[in-house]
C-alpha cells in the first residue's frame, strides 16, 4: 500500500494534466528537464507536471465578458412604464405603432434565453386579442360615435326600455370602427409594453432589490409570474416528446395525456419551491418595539392615502393647486414606512445589483418619453388625438415621433446580455 506522501503528487499531476490537455500539447511524453521524465504520458511520482495549461485555462475563464453585468431589472419596469404611460397620452396610430416598434425592437435585442423572457409573445397575442374584441364589441352593440359612412347594418334585436341606450346590431359605421380602433390600440400598445418589461427582467434579480417590507408580497408575484413560463415550456417539452414517439399532441386525447404530466410537473416544481423557501427562514420575522410597529402602519396608511389624494387632485381639474405637494408628501410617508418595516424581516443579498449609468439611462429615456408625449398632448391635442368625425387620415407629428425614438436609446446604451439561469 502507498503512503499519502506518494498519493498526492499523483493527484495533483493528474490534475494539472487534466488541464494540461486543454492546449494541444496534451501531456503525453514530453519531458521537461526541471520536472524530470514522464513515463506512459504519466508523471513519476514526485515529479511536477508541465502548468502552461493550467496557467491558459485560468486566464481564459479571468477574461471579462462583454454584457458580464447585467442591467438593474427596476431600470427596465421603470423604462418600459414610462412607454406605457406615454401611450395613455395619445390615440394616434402612428405614434402607438412607433411605441410598439421600439419596445418590439428592445425587447428582440436584448431578451435572454430564459424561460420567463418568452412570455413577450404571450402579451402580444393578449394584445391584438383585446384590439379584436373591441372592434367586435363596437360592431354587436354599437358605438355613441355618429357616422355617415354605412359599411354594414346588422338586423337589429329590440330591447325593454329599461335597456335603453344599449342596442343588439344596426348600422355599422366606419367613424365607430376606427374610434374603437383607436381606443382598442391603446390599451394593446400598453400591455406590450408591459409584457416588454416582463421579458427584459428577471423576476427573481427583480424580488432582490425590493425593500424588505414587500419581500413575502414580491416572491407571492414573482411566483405568479414564472408559473405561466414554465408550465408553456413543459406543454411544448411534452408535446416534441408525443410527437417524436409518434403519438397524437393535438385535440381533446392529445390535451389529456399531456396535462397529468404537466400537473405533476408543477406538483413537484411547487413541493421543491417550498422546501427551498423554508430552508432559507422564508416567513420569519423579527422581533420589534410596538412603538415602530405603530409608526409603520401610520406612515404606510397615511402615505398611501396621500397618493390617492394627489393623484384624484392631478386628474380633476379643482384639485391642480394641491394634487403634485399631497402627492409627493404621500409617497414619502409611505417610502419612510416601507423602510421602517423592513425591521421585521432581516435578510442579505447576495451580490446586489448595482444601480450605475446605463440603469440611469435606460430609466431616463422612458421617462423622457413620457414627459415629452405629455407635454404634446397639453400643446397640440389635435395631433395626438386625432378625430374621426369627418373621417380623416390621422399625421404623424415630428416633435412626438422623435420623442418617441428617445425609447430606443436601452438598444445602444446597454450591452448585450449574456445567458443566466433561470
Amino acid at each position: 500500500m502507498r503512503s499519502r506522501d506518494s498519493v498526492a503528487p499523483a493527484v495533483a499531476d493528474g490534475r494539472d494534466g487534466a488541464a494540461g490537455g486543454r492546449d494541444g500539447a496534451a501531456a503525453e511524453g514530453r519531458t521537461d528537464s526541471a520536472a524530470g521524465r514522464t513515463v506512459g504520458g504519466r508523471a513519476r511520482p514526485g515529479t511536477a507536471a508541465p502548468r502552461a495549461g493550467r496557467g491558459q485555462a485560468e486566464a481564459v475563464l479571468a477574461r471579462p465578458r462583454r454584457g458580464s453585468a447585467p442591467l438593474h431589472p427596476g431600470a427596465w419596469w421603470l423604462w418600459s412604464l414610462g412607454l406605457g404611460t406615454a401611450a395613455t397620452r395619445t390615440t394616434n396610430p402612428l405614434l402607438l405603432a412607433l411605441l410598439i416598434a421600439a419596445a418590439g425592437y428592445v425587447v428582440a435585442t436584448h431578451r435572454s434565453p430564459s424561460p420567463w423572457s418568452r412570455s413577450y409573445t404571450a402579451f402580444v397575442k393578449l394584445a391584438a386579442a383585446v384590439l379584436l374584441i373591441r372592434l367586435a364589441f363596437t360592431v354587436a352593440l354599437g358605438s355613441p360615435v355618429p357616422g355617415t359612412h354605412v359599411l354594414l347594418t346588422l338586423p337589429e334585436i329590440p330591447l325593454p326600455h329599461w335597456a335603453q341606450g344599449i342596442r343588439l346590431g344596426g348600422r355599422v359605421t366606419a367613424e365607430a370602427l376606427l374610434f374603437a380602433g383607436y381606443n382598442g390600440l391603446k390599451l394593446a400598445t400598453l400591455l406590450i409594453c408591459v409584457g416588454a418589461a416582463n421579458a427584459l427582467a428577471s423576476p427573481a434579480r427583480l424580488l432582490k432589490s425590493l425593500p424588505g417590507a414587500l419581500y413575502e408580497a414580491g416572491v407571492a408575484v414573482v411566483v405568479a409570474l414564472t408559473f405561466a413560463p414554465h408550465l408553456i415550456s413543459d406543454v411544448q417539452r411534452l408535446r416534441a416528446a408525443r410527437r417524436l414517439r409518434g403519438r397524437p399532441d393535438r385535440g381533446v386525447r392529445g390535451l389529456l395525456q399531456v396535462g397529468l404530466p404537466v400537473l405533476e410537473g408543477a406538483l413537484e416544481r411547487s413541493v421543491a419551491l417550498a422546501a427551498a423557501m423554508d430552508a432559507r427562514g422564508y416567513g420569519r420575522t423579527a422581533e420589534v418595539p410596538a412603538r415602530v410597529r405603530r409608526t409603520t402602519t401610520a406612515l404606510t396608511l397615511g402615505g398611501l392615502l396621500g397618493v390617492c389624494a394627489g393623484t384624484y387632485g392631478l386628474l380633476t381639474a379643482e384639485g391642480g393647486a394641491y394634487g403634485v405637494p399631497v402627492l409627493c408628501a404621500g409617497a414619502a410617508a409611505a417610502l419612510a414606512g416601507l423602510r421602517l418595516g423592513g425591521r421585521r424581516s432581516p435578510r442579505t443579498r447576495y451580490r446586489p445589483d448595482p444601480w450605475g449609468v446605463r440603469a440611469w439611462l435606460v430609466a431616463g429615456s422612458g421617462a423622457g418619453v413620457a414627459a415629452l408625449l405629455t407635454l404634446a398632448a397639453a400643446h397640440d391635442p389635435d395631433a395626438l388625438h386625432p378625430g374621426v368625425v369627418p373621417l380623416v387620415a390621422p399625421s404623424l407629428p415630428l416633435w412626438p415621433a422623435a420623442a418617441v425614438l428617445l425609447a430606443l436609446l436601452p438598444a445602444f446604451a446597454v450591452p448585450e446580455p449574456v445567458e443566466e439561469p433561470s
